[in-house]
Order: structure tokens, then C-alpha cells, then sequence
């Protein structure tokens, strides 16, 4: 399976991501700036966490509008997979990938810690090296990860399985409803949490609970 990453300004997990993917999956994924109009032949495209364009309007909200979302949305919509992580889940958010929006941390404070997820969805082409009701540790790092979505689409999201990842054990660490740390689209091809899976997959970083989420998302866990 073919892998790319997005490569924007202020973006600093890229090479975190791009380690991951080439440790897990053997191939070294290819790299997308933001002008790119036209994406290569890929199953899966990342686009990583940090602080794309400083942040400085609303988060995510300028990179959504980059030419490479626009060819990541009709990738999208011919069922290429994509996971946005972190500043990755946000852009998503506003680019209408993903329902719902995600606003500043409860406390006001940016948050980097471990955190303890439950696995709400273990059939999705992202999780199913997971099993329902799991709890795995995953470390975050952001400001404005309360995800937040009025009642008809919370009632819907929650409904059709979107929400996919949780909060667990009380470590939900900035407010989000119903303890949401993931939601996937409905027709399950396009993933965004605020957690950091890529740095928690091998010995080195002190576990590999996130592992595979990877392994799922580049097709060693069989369907």
C-alpha cells in the first residue's frame, strides 16, 4: 500500500509521521506541499499535526483552503483513505471532510500528556487491529481539541458509529463532548483524531498502542 504525507507550513509532526509509516509499512511514504494540485496514486494520505499557518485565523482554517485540499477532497470522495491528526483533524473540520468543529481547550491551556483512549469502533478500515471497548494509551499535545457538535449531528455521529475513539478513564484533557477524541466520516475512509498515535508505536517511545491504528490504515490487518 502507497502512502503520502501533507507537508504544510508550520506543520511540525511530518517526520514523525513520515518514520512511522516507513517503519510499519517498509515503504517511505511521498510527500505533498501545499500547491499540489494533482496527488499521486496513494491508498492513504496523512496529514500530520503542529501549527499549520501559525494558527493565526482559526485552527486549520487557513490550510483547508490550500489547492492540495481540494485534490485531498476528491481523493476522499473516490474512497482514499486519509487521517488527519491533531492540526491534521482540525483542517479536516474545516474543510467539511469531518462533521462537527473543535474549539479551545475547557482550561484555556495547551495540553501535552498521555491520555488513556477507548476504542468505540473497532470496524473501521483504521481500528480493526483493535477491539471494541479497548483502552490503549496515546500521548496529545494541543490547545484547541474540545470537539463540539450541536445535538442533531452529535445524535447522528453517535448513532451511525462515527465516533470512534473516546477519552477513557477520566483522562479527557480539554472538555470535548461525550469524551470524543476521533470521528470518521460515513462512508468510513476519512479519520481525524487530536490524539498522537505516531508517537506511540515501539519500544523507544515507551509503548506501541498506536501501532495498529497504522497497521490497520495501510492494510496488515486484514479487512
Amino acid at each position: 500500500m502507497k502512502s503520502a504525507v501533507v507537508q504544510l507550513p508550520g506543520l511540525n509532526r511530518d517526520r514523525d509521521m513520515i518514520a512511522a509509516l516507513t517503519k510499519i509499512s517498509g515503504k517511505a511514504p511521498v510527500t505533498i506541499w501545499q500547491t499540489e494540485t494533482e496527488i499521486p496514486d496513494v491508498d492513504l494520505i496523512v496529514i500530520p499535526g503542529g501549527f499549520s499557518y501559525g494558527d493565526y485565523l482559526r485552527c486549520g482554517a487557513i490550510a483547508a483552503r490550500m489547492p492540495v485540499m481540494h485534490a485531498i477532497r476528491a481523493r476522499a470522495e473516490k474512497g482514499v483513505r486519509v487521517l488527519g491528526v491533531c492540526n491534521g483533524f482540525q483542517i479536516l473540520l474545516e474543510a467539511g471532510l469531518l462533521p462537527g468543529a473543535l474549539m479551545r481547550n475547557a482550561s484555556l491551556k495547551f495540553v501535552c500528556r498521555e491520555v488513556r483512549l477507548e476504542v468505540a469502533n473497532a470496524a473501521t478500515a483504521f481500528t480493526r487491529g483493535y477491539a471494541n471497548g479497548q483502552v490503549i494509551r496515546c500521548p496529545v499535545a494541543h490547545h484547541d481539541g474540545n470537539y463540539f457538535a450541536d445535538d442533531a449531528t452529535l445524535r447522528a455521529i453517535e448513532d451511525r458509529g462515527q465516533v470512534v475513539f473516546r477519552y477513557a478513564e477520566g483522562t479527557n484533557p480539554n472538555g470535548s463532548i461525550n469524551d470524543i477524541a476521533g470521528v470518521i466520516n460515513a462512508a468510513g475512509n476519512v479519520l481525524g483524531m487530536m490524539p498522537h498515535p505516531e508517537n506511540l508505536i515501539e519500544a523507544a517511545h515507551g509503548g506501541a498502542d498506536g501501532r495498529a491504528l497504522f497497521e490497520s490504515a495501510v492494510g496488515l490487518v486484514a479487512a
